[in-house]
């Protein structure tokens, strides 16, 4: 499964923008705006968002590998949706009942 530095690694700069922006919503508990992200926090919660992905796509047809890809493309696609949305939360972060920062 590909990780969220190897999607900011190889993406454009709109993907790049988006793992920042995602990245961004998983500061540390109680820090400022100003705050570096939790990187392990967040690798482990876009991680989650592909399983998540996985787990609600039909029966694979063409192969577990493809479907794998197919969420993670679907998991870069929705970055790149709410990545400039500044009221955007990650709903690994709201389903684990974690408020908003």
């Amino acid at each position: 499964m590909i990780s969220l530095h190897d999607v900011y690694e190889q993406g454009s700069d709109a993907v790049k923008a988006a793992v920042h922006a995602f990245g961004a919503r998983h500061r540390p508990q109680g820090a400022g705006p100003d705050a570096e992200p939790d990187w392990k926090w967040a690798e482990k919660h876009f991680t989650y968002l592909i399983e998540a992905i996985m787990g609600t796509a039909a029966a694979p047809q063409t192969g577990a590998a493809a479907t794998v890809r197919q969420a993670e493309n679907a998991a870069i696609d929705f970055l790149l949706a709410v990545n400039n949305r500044p009221d955007y939360r990650c709903p690994i972060c709201i389903k684990r009942r974690r408020g908003p920062l």
